[in-house]
């Protein structure tokens, strides 16, 4: 069936049975390389819920800050003084918002869970930053469509996941384990993504990447 063909991150019809691990179906997209649990194998919400809230984002916690910063430094700067941005999946505790606001930039909260106004959705930004989101995603299509619409042109796509790297240890690797990741991406998945939209990409740092929209007057990058 065409359904179960499809990747849910590109949404071409190139996705076919990568593995099972633990009861748990696995599909590999041949187009765009990422990896995805069969949709009808994802928790429930309230388990998913559940799951989240045992999560331990302190934003007080230095160590989560300097995890935080290998996302937040590059994306500092790239960014103009004040800029209006999005903490996107923030979690409960949504530390690198605090980050970006001591450093001057005014930051909005969505999380589905946490944070669930939809008001900030209906706004465009000068940056947009995920980390550890993106794995969540159930549909990452469209999930990276709406962030085109709500960048401004020369607007950052700021995102942290841990990348794939190999293959044959995805059975015993440690993101896998965690329930709530569905979704895993290469470097290249992602740089695939940015072709999609005609954004740049660059990866400033291990499991890092940043996606810029064409600032005005600038040609979106080719396919």
């Amino acid at each position: 069936m065409a359904s179960a063909r499809r990747c849910i991150v590109c949404n071409r019809c190139s996705a076919a049975f990568f593995a099972r691990v633990d009861g748990l179906d696995y599909r590999r997209c041949s187009d765009c390389r990422a990896i995805f649990l069969n949709p009808d194998q994802r928790l429930s919400p309230e388990a998913e819920h559940d799951r989240y809230r045992q999560h331990r984002n302190d934003p007080f916690d230095e160590n989560y800050r300097r995890f935080l910063s290998k996302l937040a430094d590059p994306l500092l700067d790239r960014t103009p003084p004040g800029a209006r941005g999005l903490d996107y999946g923030c979690g409960p505790g949504p530390a690198l918002a605090c980050m970006l606001r001591e450093a001057g930039h005014r930051v909005s909260l969505y999380d589905p869970f946490f944070f669930p106004d939809p008001t900030p959705l209906g706004a465009v930004y000068d940056f947009i930053a995920c980390t550890e989101t993106i794995e969540h995603f159930y549909q990452p299509a469209e999930e990276f469509a709406r962030f085109d619409r709500m960048l401004r042109p020369g607007g950052w796509l700021a995102v942290m996941t841990c990348f794939l790297t190999d293959e044959a240890r995805f059975g015993s690797w440690h993101y896998r384990r965690d329930p709530t990741h569905v979704v895993f991406y290469r470097g290249a998945t992602l740089r695939g993504i940015a072709r999609r939209f005609g954004w740049s990409c660059e990866i400033p740092e291990k499991d890092v990447a940043l996606m810029q929209k064409p600032p005005p007057g600038q040609a979106a990058s080719a396919f």
